[in-house]
Parts: structure tokens; sequence; C-alpha cells
């Protein structure tokens, strides 16, 4: 502990080798979660309507099965999933079929090498800088399986808003006070927000899991770093909106989620929240 405390390079060193090694985990969870969270919503509803559930009964979650290949179900060896080593030194493709690797995976990887060394360099050797690690793992995987299925599943996000509190009972981030009022109006914004657009349009402008992940953004930073948030996200959203449908890349009618310039707007304020707040202020 002392060393880590006395050399400060050797902290964001050792915090990018974990993160690498989570940017893996969090590939599993990634694809893994929404299955699961539709796996959930079968099954309540079968209850519900009282017939019986044709679901596989075969364990699935974060740890079974061993990860496969969905070409060829060849079991991924431990040499074989090496972060980012593994994908260059098989060219991107399944040893056994050959199929191609997504180039996403060690993209994922390395991204969070990056933010956790950023976290690193920001908070030091200490509890703020394990808290906010934490807060950058579940963003990066929120925002991705938002991007891919419309869903901020409420796995990640509501546990995220409980710690967030938890952290700041010892004022780790925010006074509990600025924390809690945080949670509070992080939800109740983007909550009028939503109403009042379905009151004028009759359509929902967005789901309910941005309320939630602003409410534990709000939880972590405090209610003085949402306006800023809120500007933030909306501002990048719009202008990337506009310009995926002027390039005709996006049609008009489809969706944007909105949860992932929500996390980076956090993120950001999590490294520069003063410097942004003096500015929004």
């Amino acid at each position: 502990m002392d060393y880590f405390i006395a050399e400060p390079n050797a902290v964001i060193v050792a915090a990018a080798i974990i993160g690498l090694t989570v940017g893996s985990f969090l590939n599993v969870v990634i694809y893994r979660l929404p299955i699961m969270v539709e796996q959930g919503w079968r099954r309540d509803c079968a209850e519900l309507l009282e017939i019986s559930s044709n679901a596989n009964t075969e364990r699935f979650d974060l740890i079974l099965p061993p990860s496969r290949c969905p070409n060829c179900s060849h079991a991924i060896t431990v040499l074989e999933n090496i972060p980012i080593i593994s994908y260059i030194l098989l060219r991107g493709r399944c040893s056994a079929c050959q199929h191609k690797i997504s180039i996403r995976y060690p993209i994922i990887e390395f991204v969070s090498m990056l933010l956790s060394a950023i976290v690193a360099w920001k908070f030091g050797y200490g509890w703020p800088l394990l808290g906010a690690l934490l807060l950058t793992w579940a963003l990066l995987a929120a925002s991705i399986i938002d991007l891919d299925h419309y869903l901020l599943p409420d796995h990640i996000v509501l546990p995220l808003l409980w710690l967030g509190i938890l952290f700041n009972l010892f004022n780790v981030y925010v006074e509990l006070e600025l924390s809690v009022i945080g949670a509070m109006f992080g939800y109740l914004s983007l909550w009028s927000v939503y109403w009042v657009f379905k009151l004028f349009t009759g359509k929902e402008g967005m789901g309910y899991g941005d309320f939630k992940l602003l409410a534990a953004l709000g939880a972590w930073l405090g209610w003085l770093a949402l306006p800023g948030i809120i500007f933030l996200s909306s501002l990048v959203g719009a202008v990337i909106g506009v310009s995926l449908v002027m390039l005709k890349v996006q049609s008009q009618d489809k969706p944007i989620p909105f949860g992932p310039f929500l996390a980076t707007a956090g993120w950001l304020h999590l490294i520069w929240g003063e410097h942004l707040i003096d500015l929004w202020f």
C-alpha cells in the first residue's frame, strides 16, 4: 500500500492492467445480460399467464456456460482469452473454424484499460479510485448494451444508484445530502420531461432506464452536476442524431439510445466535475 501511495505511476499501470482484464469480463456482461433479462421476462410472463414455459433449463448466467465460438461451439481456452493479445495472435479468427471474431471485443477491452488508467491518474490510490473504477466499468457496459438493445438493465443501473449513495455516506465524492437530492432530482427531471413530451406528442421520448441512470449519476456526483450532464448529453445527442439523419445513416423514425450520452457526460463530470460545474454556473 505504501508503495502505491509513493508511486502514482504504479497505480496507473495497475489500474490499466485490471481495467484490461475487467474489459474482457464486460464483453461477457454485454452479450449475456440482455439474454438473461429477456429470459427473466419470459419466465415472469409464463408465470403470470399460468402457462408452461418452454424456456431452456440449462444454466445461463455470467459464469456458465463457458465461453464458446458462436459458429462452431469451440470452447475458448485460457490462452485464447487473453485480452487483446489473443485477438492479435489469432488474427481475429476462431482457432477451430477460422470464423471471424468481432473487432469490438478488443476495442472494449482497450477502452476499459484506457478509462481505468485515466481514473487512476485522477484519483490516485484510495477508496475514491475503487468507486470511480466501478462506476466507469458499469457505465461502459450499460452504454454498449443500450446501443445494442435500447435497454439499460436494472441489474446494472439500480445497484449503481445505491452504491453511489453508499460511497457518499462517507463523503467520498460529495456530501450525503447532495447525493440523495441528486438521486431524486436525477430521476424526477427526466421523468417530468418524459411525461410532458408524451402529453403533447402522444409518443415516448425516452425509456425509464434513462431516468434511473441519471438518478444513479446524481447519487454519485450530487445534484450540482445534473444540469451540466443533461445539457452536455442533450447537446451531443442532438448533434449526432441530426448528423446521422442528414447523412442517411439512420432514418428519422428510428430512435437513438440516450443512455450512452448520459453515461459519457456523467463520466466527464466524474473526472473534471469541478471545472465543468464552474463552467455551467
